[in-house]
């Protein structure tokens, strides 16, 4: 027999065992505890892992539920319900969870939107026109119209319209801010569901050169935001809304030439 591979074959086993038993020794020493109802939190959630609540995923607020740090009812996807189920885990009251969706600040389509004298020839996904030539309109802060926000939207909640401007289906939307981080010109915010008026528009150039690219455009005449009394305040040309001083009655929506601020909806007066 050959004593070398014997030999070997005993040293290697030895050393597996000795190993072994260290790495046994370390867990026992060294391991954490995790803490049950993270699990059970964790269970409760959608699972959806997509970061609308501003964590890494459903385990990762999990631990911050658990550990104090994230509120039981910051899930948008999940909502009321899984605020209950969270809050029911955890012995606190759920209150309610905000509805978030996603709303495009632009209005200027296809039969808006001024047109390049060139045509684009290229790619067509928006990321791409954005870095490559600014697509085939004149605006360079408006909607591409490339629909990466709606391949983005894993839920089916968004659509191209016939006018080129994405739309939102909220019946199946999970306010999971894909589409908002697909967007290279930001059109797309994320809003309460009750909230009701904004500017539909990002559009910074001079009121001329605004007219000249889109014909609802904000045009930076600021009417709006000396009617608001603090609730529309003028940045480089353009309107932004201050929710926290809005009311709505103030602005003279009828003086907007352009209608870049109106409402979301025509049928409902939301206080914001």
């Amino acid at each position: 027999m050959d004593y070398t591979l014997i030999i070997a074959i005993a040293t290697m086993g030895g050393l597996g065992f000795l190993f072994a038993g260290g790495l046994a020794l370390a867990d026992r020493k060294l391991r954490v505890e995790e803490n049950p109802l993270i699990a059970k939190v964790n269970d409760a959630l959608p699972g959806a892992n997509c970061g609308a609540c501003g964590k890494a995923g459903c385990y990762d607020f999990a631990v911050n539920i658990v550990e104090g740090n994230a509120a039981v009812n910051g899930c948008p996807v999940g909502g009321d319900e899984t605020a209950q189920l969270v809050a029911d885990i955890m012995g606190v009251e759920a209150g309610s969870a905000i509805k978030m969706y996603p709303r495009v600040l632009c209005r200027g389509g296809n039969s808006e939107a001024v047109s390049k004298l060139t045509e684009y020839y290229g790619p067509l996904s928006c990321a791409a026109m954005d870095i490559v030539s600014g697509g085939n309109k004149m605006c360079f802060d408006g909607c591409l119209g490339g629909g990466d926000c709606v391949e983005a939207c894993p839920f089916g909640a968004m659509i191209m319209n016939e006018n080129g401007i994405p739309e939102v289906i909220e019946e199946l939307c999970t306010s999971c801010t894909m589409c908002v981080q697909a967007c290279p010109r930001d059109v797309i915010e994320m809003h309460p569901e009750d909230r009701n008026v904004f500017v539909f528009c990002k559009n910074h150039d001079d009121p001329k050169k605004a007219k000249d690219v889109c014909s609802v455009a904000c045009l930076g005449c600021g009417i709006c935001a000396r009617k608001s009394d603090g609730g529309v305040e003028m940045h480089d040309n353009l309107g932004v809304i201050n929710y926290d001083k809005l009311d709505q009655n103030l602005i003279p929506f009828d003086k907007c030439r352009t209608g870049a601020i109106g409402h979301l909806r025509k049928a409902e007066e939301s206080e914001n």
